[in-house]
This record gives C-alpha cells, structure tokens and sequence, in this order.
C-alpha cells in the first residue's frame, strides 16, 4: 500500500503552520526533505533546501512551521533523523535474501538498541570478538505519531518518512547466540539518515548500496514481502510505536563482509545518502 497525499504540498508549506495529521496527507510529486541537524549548542529540525536548511519551530511530530532561519548544509552537523525510543528490525523481508528460508506469514521482528544508530559521517566500529560484519541496505520507516492497533489500512497515516539504513550484523553471532542483542545492536550497527524522503509514494522508491564505490545491492519496497503499511500494522498490535520511533525494514541478495577502511554507502533515489566509514575497535 502507498502514501498517496490528497493536498498540494506546496499549500501546506507557504500555509505558515502545519500539523503531522495534514502533512501526511499532502499530495505532491516532489519529495520534501526533512533533518535533525546540530548548529553550536542548538539541536533542531529542518526541511533541506537545495544546500540550506531551514529550521522548523514547534513538534516535528505534531504542530510546527518554517521559521526564518536557513544555514548552508556544510555549516551545520547533521544528526541521526531521531532519537527513537526504540528501533525495530525486521528479518527475511526479501524472497531473494531467505534463500531456502520458507517466506514467513507475517513480519518477523527484532529489535536494535538505540546506542547502535548513527548518524551519515560517523564511523561503523567493529567490536573485538567478531570476524564476520556484513552491511545491509536497508529502509527505515520513521514513525510520526504514537500507533497501537493500528489497521494495515490506516497505517500509513502514522509514518512520518522513510530514510536509508545500514543494518550491520555479525553473522557470527548471529549463528552462534541465542539472541541478535549484539549481533544486530551493537553500538555503531545502525547508521541511519541523513534525509528523512516525505510527501511521496514511497511504493516507487529504490536504495542501492555501495562498497567502497562499488554497488553491491539495489531493491525496492515494492520488492518487499511485507511492506510499511502491514510492519506498522503487525507491530501496533503488540508493541506500542511512539512518534521518531525507527523500522528496519529488512534487506534483500547476499550481503558480504565489511572491514576497517572500508566506505559503505546507502542511497534513495539520490534523495539521501548514508555514508559511513569503517573501522575496528581501538
């Protein structure tokens, strides 16, 4: 199922104030994008414009509106997209990436800790005890509003965005703990960001990865076996989904080891590139 907005984009954003509920329910062909961004000691939310931010005032995730602030992108550290209270991951959502694995009836979930997003720049750490780290292109759904029991139908209505992920695993541990506690969640295992893609149908986006320039995956969500609206659904029935909260929506092929030194890098449309670099613990 996809976004499709019912109102011109442009109307909401020159309307001044703008709630998420009519937000996510703007239509327009042009994506908007959105940051979490830091300037000196200031941590706000902004909407990229060409190579400006403008920062927004008031709850991203409820009522808030363009101020008259804009810095150049290269003047301001750009953060995870949010702070999530929690970041779930899903398991086997690509038929090509479950090999002889049968395709599970409905989503299978995990979760990441919070400690393992990072934002695009800052370095994918290799912990001691691993010889196995493989990178994995993901989507990410950033939820806008607080979902439980939710109907796949109206799902949507509670994703603020999607953003690139990198669902970096220790194939492993993996295969050799009883949980993915550290496997999938170890600080550094989830880059995230920079751009949160908005006001589109997210069915027509693609994310290619990239190592060390070369492309190792492409897929689409209209490739997944589940897509958002059913993970959004699936979830709210058990776990309450709070607004900045982050969905890894799984990841498609066969994924290959990363090592120090290595640049790994996530990439929408040419909407929102990932790219962090690769390094071992010190």
């Amino acid at each position: 199922m996809a976004l499709r907005l019912c109102m011109p984009l442009a109307l909401l954003l020159t309307a001044g104030v703008v709630t998420f509920a009519a937000f996510a329910r703007a239509a327009d062909s042009k994506a908007v994008l959105f940051a979490r961004f830091q300037k000196g000691a200031t941590v706000s939310y902004g909407i990229v414009e060409g190579d400006r931010i403008r920062a927004l005032s008031g709850d991203i995730f409820g009522t808030w509106q363009k101020t008259d602030t804009s810095h150049a992108l290269a003047d301001v550290k750009l953060l995870a997209p949010t702070a999530p209270s929690k970041v779930l991951a899903l398991a086997g959502n690509y038929r090509d990436h479950l090999g002889q694995t049968p395709v599970p009836e409905h989503p299978e979930i995990f979760f990441k800790s919070p400690t393992s997003v990072i934002p695009a720049g800052e370095k994918i750490v290799i912990p001691p005890g691993t010889a196995d780290v493989h990178y994995e292109a993901e989507f990410v759904i950033v939820i806008g509003k607080r979902a439980k029991n939710v109907p796949a139908e109206k799902a949507l209505d509670y994703v603020f965005g999607i953003t690139c992920g990198n669902d970096v695993s220790a194939r492993d541990w993996q295969k050799n703990d009883r949980q993915w506690w550290r496997a999938t969640g170890s600080d550094t295992f989830g880059p995230c960001g920079p751009y949160v893609v908005s006001g589109i149908n997210y069915d027509d986006l693609r994310m290619r990865l990239r190592q060390n320039g070369t492309q190792k995956q492409e897929h689409g969500v209209k490739d997944m076996i589940h897509g958002p609206a059913i993970i959004v659904s699936w979830i709210s029935q058990h776990v309450t989904l709070e607004p900045g909260d982050l969905i890894f929506t799984g990841t498609s092929g066969k994924t290959q080891p990363i090592k120090a030194g290595d640049v790994v890098e996530v990439e929408i449309d040419g909407y929102c590139i990932l790219k962090n670099a690769v390094e071992a613990a010190k």
